[in-house]
């Protein structure tokens, strides 16, 4: 019994640490893959959607590029859901505010998500 109590606060005093790894882990590839999303962005292959995620414009992406944005989305996900518990809102709240921003931020000629669900050059 005090073994196990002994390893439940050893595991809880490591928490903060396993989140701030993982949150540098996420960090560091969202990182990598940056250079590769902003060029697919700039190629017109995937653009912004409403919700703070990626999305492809055109279906005919590689399957290693579709991997890319799925893997940043998963990320994304995990900050906005990080954000969320923090903010003591909704996950899709945060995406939506993150939305507007990046749509702010968008260089011009980046495909953008309408609500409507078409997709705009900026």
């Amino acid at each position: 019994m005090k073994k196990t109590t002994a390893l439940f606060i050893l595991f809880c005093l490591c928490l903060p640490a396993l989140r701030a790894n993982n949150a540098e882990t996420i960090k560091q590839n969202m990182i990598k893959r940056l250079p590769r999303i902003q060029e697919l962005k700039k190629d017109g292959m995937i653009g912004e959607n409403q919700q703070g995620y990626l999305e492809a414009v055109q279906n005919n992406i590689p399957a290693a590029d579709k991997e890319l944005v799925e893997a940043e989305n998963a990320d994304r996900k995990t900050v906005y859901e990080a954000i969320a518990r923090q903010q003591e809102t909704t996950v899709e709240l945060v995406g939506k505010l993150r939305a507007k921003k990046i749509f702010e931020q968008a260089k011009t000629g980046e495909f953008l998500k309408q609500e409507d669900g078409s997709w705009s050059k900026k």
